[in-house]
């Protein structure tokens, strides 16, 4: 009859713990992989809706160092006349021969800014372009801000350049 007991017991004390089993936060989505382009073009990545920006960026780098290729975070509103021509132009191909390693995890400075912010990635101006550190947070290097009109690529590329060789 003891036994029976303390088996009883034993069970009602664990069916009745006051905490729940512990709940794992979902795993990082990683950045969609854009379609592998040609050697020698810019490939613009969506960055997925995750919460934590830097978790993303940092996953996306891992990803871009494997295949050779370099990563700019990349921050532009649809509102944005030069991000607008940037933008354009680097899914025209027109950028192609000044980056053709570079990956841009492009992100919209409305839907995206408090995340961003949370990984220190804040601008006065955008178009945004940042090196990212090994750990998904800005590394304080970037560029933002443009002309606007036609000429904002022609003035975008040779700062992009100047980053990128930093």
């Amino acid at each position: 009859m003891r036994p029976l007991f303390v088996i009883l017991t034993c069970a009602a004390l664990l069916a009745c713990t006051r905490d729940p089993a512990p709940q794992t936060a979902p795993a990082a989505p990683i950045a969609a992989p854009a379609p592998t382009p040609p050697a020698g073009h810019v490939r613009l990545i969506p960055a997925p809706d995750y919460p934590d920006a830097a978790v993303v960026i940092s996953d996306q780098l891992a990803l871009s160092q494997q295949a050779n290729r370099k990563l700019i975070v990349y921050v532009g509103a649809p509102w944005c006349e030069p991000c607008q021509y940037f933008h354009k132009a680097a899914e025209a191909g027109e950028l192609d021969s000044a980056f053709p390693d570079l990956d841009l995890l492009v992100f919209d400075s409305e839907r995206d800014s408090e995340r961003l912010s949370k990984a220190g990635y804040v601008s006065k101006w955008i178009p945004l372009f940042v090196v990212p550190g090994i750990d998904g947070r800005s590394s304080g290097k970037h560029i933002e801000g443009s002309i606007k009109g036609p000429g904002a690529v022609k003035q975008i590329t040779p700062r992009l350049q100047a980053l990128l060789a930093l």
